[in-house]
Order: C-alpha cells, then sequence, then structure tokens
C-alpha cells in the first residue's frame, strides 16, 4: 500500500471542538406525544358527554311537510325546546312525510304511547287566534304529554292543535244532533252566558242519518250538568217569527261570528245529580224547543180542513182557550175519488196532561186509555171542534184553536181508524170569504144594466125639463124679480125716518100716548071715587 505524500502545514485543517457523544432522555420523548394523547382523550370525552346526554330519536309522520325543515324547526313544550328535526323523508307508500327528530335526554319520558304532536301555525278556531308569533319566528312543532306509561318512539302527528291539554280539569259528554249547523271544534259552550266550555271532536254517523259531537265542559263548571240538562244551538242571531211575535236572542258576540253551544236545567226539575263523564244528549234548535215541557202522554189526532191553511206550518201550536195543549206534526193533501174533492189532513199531537192531570186517567185499552176517549166523546157532544185562526195579520200566520161551538153540527170520534179524527169547522176568515162570495153573488143578481137604462132617461127628462125652465120661465122670473126690486126699492124709501109716512106715524102714536095717559088718570079717579060714575065730579055738581 504506497503512503500518502505528507502535507504541508499550511494545507492543514482547521480546528473544531472535539464531538462529544450525549444519550437522549426517554422522558422528553413521552411527552411530545402525551400532548395529542390529551387531545384524543378529551375529543373522547366530548364524544361520550354528547352520546350521555343525547336523548331518544323518534319518527313523527305529517300529512305535509309544510313549515318543516330539518334541523331549523324545533319540538316545543310549554314553549321550551325539547328536540329539533334531523331529516324528512317520504313514507315507503309516498302519502305521508317521516320527520326524524332528534329529542333531549330530559324529554325521554314524555314518549309515551298517547304523546302529541303538531305543526304549530298561525290558526283562528273557536274564536281565538293562536300561532301569531310563528309569522316571525317560523313554524315549530308542539308536543302535549300524554298519560300512558307505555313508551313510544313513532308518533302520528295531528292536523290541528288538540283543542285541550292532557290532564284539563273537566268531564267530557256527547251530543246528538241531526246537523252540525255553524259549529266547529273549539266552538264555544255557553252556561248562563258565560262560557265554561268547548267542542272537542265532531263525526258523522255511521248510518248518515245524523252527527255525533264530544263537548268537553271545563272544571268547575261540570258539575252544572245533570241528567236532565238540555243543549241547544246558540249560534249567530236567533231570530224566532212566531204566533206571538218576533224574538231575537243571542249568547255572545262570539257565538254570533263563529257560532256555540249553550246549556241549561229546566226550572222544574227534580234531578240535581252530577252526569257522569260521556252522558249522551240530545242537542235542540233553541233554547225554546230545549225547554219545552216533553210530555209523556201524547195522542195522535187528524183535522180535516177544507180550506186554504197557507200559514199553517208543522210545529204551530194549538190553543185552548189561550193554553197550548199540543201541536201540528204533519200537513198533507188528501184527494176524495167519490166527492171529486181535495182536502188537507193535518197531524197533530195533543198533550192531554196539560188539560187533565195525569193521576185523573185510570185504565187502559188498546190505542189510548178509555177513560181519555171518554172524555173525548163528552167534549165532541158538547161542541168542541177544531177551527184555523189568524196568528198575525203582519205575517199572516196561522194557528188551531180547540173551542167549543155549541151551534155546530153533530159529529162524533170513529175511533177504529188508525188515526182518530177531530170535527173541524171553518175559520174566521173562511167564514169572511164566505159571506163576501154571498153578498158579491147578491150584488150580480141585481139588474144593474135595467137600472142604468132607466137612470139614463130620467137624467135626459131633467135635462129636457131644465132646457124649458131656461127658455120659458128665465124671462118671466127675470121680470118678476125686477118688479120685486122695485117694490123694495119703494118700500125702503116709505120706511125711511124723513118721510112723511114715518112722521105721521111718530105723530099718531104721540097722540096714542097722551090718550093712554088721560085713561089711565080717568081709572086712578074712579078708582077713588066710583060714585063719580052716577053723581059725576064734585067740582062739575050745582
Amino acid at each position: 500500500m504506497n503512503k500518502l505524500p505528507e502535507q504541508n502545514d499550511d494545507l492543514a485543517a482547521p480546528d473544531f471542538p472535539a464531538a462529544v457523544s450525549v444519550t437522549p432522555l426517554k422522558w422528553r420523548m413521552r411527552l411530545v406525544w402525551l400532548v395529542p394523547l390529551v387531545a384524543v382523550l378529551l375529543a373522547g370525552w366530548l364524544v361520550a358527554q354528547s352520546v350521555l346526554q343525547r336523548g331518544p330519536t323518534i319518527t313523527i309522520s305529517f300529512a305535509t311537510g309544510e313549515g318543516i325543515e330539518a334541523g331549523k324547526t324545533k319540538i316545543k313544550f310549554k314553549n321550551v325546546d325539547v328536540g329539533v328535526i334531523r331529516s324528512l323523508t317520504l313514507s315507503d307508500d309516498h302519502k305521508t312525510v317521516l320527520a326524524s327528530a332528534e329529542m333531549s335526554r330530559s324529554a325521554s319520558s314524555m314518549l309515551v304511547d298517547d304523546t302529541r304532536f303538531w305543526v304549530v301555525r298561525p290558526r283562528i278556531t273557536g274564536g281565538t287566534v293562536s300561532g301569531i308569533s310563528t309569522l316571525i319566528s317560523g313554524a315549530h312543532i308542539g308536543m302535549d304529554i300524554g298519560t300512558s306509561h307505555t313508551a313510544r318512539r313513532d308518533f302520528t302527528g295531528l292536523e290541528s292543535p288538540p283543542v285541550l291539554a292532557s290532564g284539563t280539569p273537566g268531564r267530557e259528554f256527547v251530543l246528538k244532533s241531526d246537523t252540525i249547523g255553524s259549529l266547529d271544534i273549539g266552538s264555544p259552550v255557553f252556561f248562563r252566558r258565560l262560557q265554561v266550555g268547548q267542542i272537542v271532536s265532531y263525526a258523522l254517523d255511521a248510518d248518515g242519518t245524523g252527527m255525533t259531537m264530544h263537548v268537553f265542559i271545563n272544571a268547575p263548571y261540570d258539575r252544572y250538568v245533570t241528567n236532565d240538562t238540555r243543549f241547544w244551538h246558540a249560534s249567530g242571531v236567533d231570530v224566532t217569527l212566531d204566533t206571538t211575535g218576533v224574538k231575537i236572542n243571542t249568547e255572545s258576540l262570539v257565538s254570533i261570528l263563529v257560532g256555540g253551544l249553550a246549556f241549561e236545567n229546566p226550572p222544574d226539575t227534580t234531578d240535581k245529580n252530577e252526569a257522569d263523564a260521556q252522558h249522551r244528549y240530545a242537542l235542540f234548535i233553541d233554547r225554546a224547543e230545549a225547554m219545552k215541557r216533553h210530555d209523556a202522554i201524547v195522542d195522535k189526532y187528524v183535522l180535516t180542513f177544507n180550506e186554504s191553511v197557507r200559514g199553517l206550518t208543522v210545529g204551530a201550536p194549538i190553543d185552548f182557550r189561550g193554553i197550548v195543549i199540543g201541536e201540528v206534526s204533519a200537513i198533507r193533501s188528501h184527494f176524495d175519488p167519490v166527492r171529486k174533492e181535495f182536502s188537507i189532513p193535518v197531524e197533530v199531537s195533543i198533550f192531554p196532561e196539560r188539560l187533565v192531570s195525569r193521576d185523573d186517567w185510570h185504565g187502559n185499552v188498546e190505542g189510548m186509555p178509555s177513560e181519555r176517549r171518554m172524555f173525548a166523546d163528552y167534549l165532541v157532544s158538547k161542541g168542541l171542534r177544531a177551527q184555523l185562526r189568524t196568528a198575525s195579520l203582519i205575517t199572516g200566520q196561522l194557528y188551531i184553536a180547540i173551542d167549543f161551538f155549541p151551534a155546530a153540527p153533530r159529529a162524533t170520534i170513529d175511533w177504529r181508524e188508525k188515526t182518530p179524527q177531530l170535527p173541524t169547522v171553518p175559520g174566521n176568515l173562511q167564514g169572511l170569504q164566505d159571506s163576501i162570495t154571498s153578498l158579491v153573488a147578491r150584488l150580480n143578481r141585481i139588474p144593474f144594466e135595467g137600472i142604468s137604462t132607466d137612470l139614463r132617461k130620467t137624467l135626459s127628462d131633467a135635462d129636457t125639463l131644465l132646457n124649458k125652465l131656461n127658455t120659458d120661465v128665465a124671462p118671466e122670473a127675470k121680470a118678476t124679480l125686477s118688479a120685486a126690486r122695485e117694490a123694495l126699492t119703494s118700500a125702503n124709501r116709505t120706511l125711511q125716518s124723513d118721510s112723511p109716512l114715518q112722521q105721521s106715524a111718530a105723530e099718531t102714536m104721540r097722540e096714542l100716548s097722551r090718550a093712554a095717559v088721560s085713561i089711565r088718570e080717568l081709572a086712578d079717579y074712579l078708582d077713588r071715587h066710583p060714585e063719580a060714575l052716577l053723581r059725576g065730579k064734585v067740582e062739575d055738581r050745582p
């Protein structure tokens, strides 16, 4: 191996400090890795904390997703956030919208079988306005906690908010009606004009013959509902035009606008016990119908009229000397093929208890109690008849009066008929029409044409006479009047005060006056000296 030549001292490398070998410390290496480890542990703790605080996830189905936004729409209970909508999807059949919601942990106990959800939007129902705040903040999901103890995670949302919150004190009752009228869910229920409840639901009966409504009466007013309570429509303004005149009645301004119901107990009721929940009642058309006495005994009769019944309506009263003892049930027409005439059979309901107390009737036979039959026969034999009468000349309404007409033709009741007939007499208007017809017939028999001819001839003769008087008598009458005027003028001149006749008459009157004085003096003298008639005056004696 060749030896390298020695280098010059000037080309020698510079001096450097000698490297010292140092061994690294292990604990410093571990400290570097501790920072990310702590970060991982903190993140894990946060994730665990989030998972532990996260509530259950539920699914709510709605008919539409209007107003619902994923990640924004909140679920609120008593205006406190308890959840949020995370996603919206369509159901498998594409008929509903499935809203997946994440609930808070504190809401877990609220998710029971009868918990209800609905979309809170601006609404006007039952005379109240709700959800106005959502115009600014947007729609949210409302929640009402149920009373069940069974947990649930899938719910069906309501199309409208529930009228009552769960646990509201009070009782629910059932009403049956022919029609819903202007009522709706949330319509108020009044007691003595105070709102004490509302309609919570209604549905058409399965057979389609009526409506079934559920009303809720708030406590403590529910204790005023008894088994004999009457409910009626209190919607709008009740204007009744009947035989007594015009009646206007309303419960409140709210009922005028949105409708409502009212209830009350009859003044003569003896049942003061509170009704049980879900007790069923009939819903009457108005207060008068609701408070009408419902008689236990009803007798059906037919009244046949041969005159117009225009103005007579179903429900018109049957009056006996001011007492309503029945009402009209039906009005029909009948053609008699034998007599070739139409008649109007009117079916009426008579309440005999309003005439005679129920305790006065004894015994029963098929159809009607025998004593009531005998009583009706007796009344008819005494002249009891039915008659149409005018209740109001303004409205033209009619009613049926039951009264005694002793001069009426004899009649009886045939109890063998399915519905017995009470005899009738023509009404007052019919009698007036008959009288007018008779008068017109008599007037038609008067020979007006002959009378007119004679009258025309008489007038012609009178005209001829007047013309003759005018031509013949008038000139002579004028001459006579002229002579009479001259005579009056002459008499006037004669009777003037300065006329000779007047002066002569005055002188004559003065002479007569002096003669009367002389006669009076002679009479006085003879009265004093009666012997002067034989002897003469004393001064005249020799």
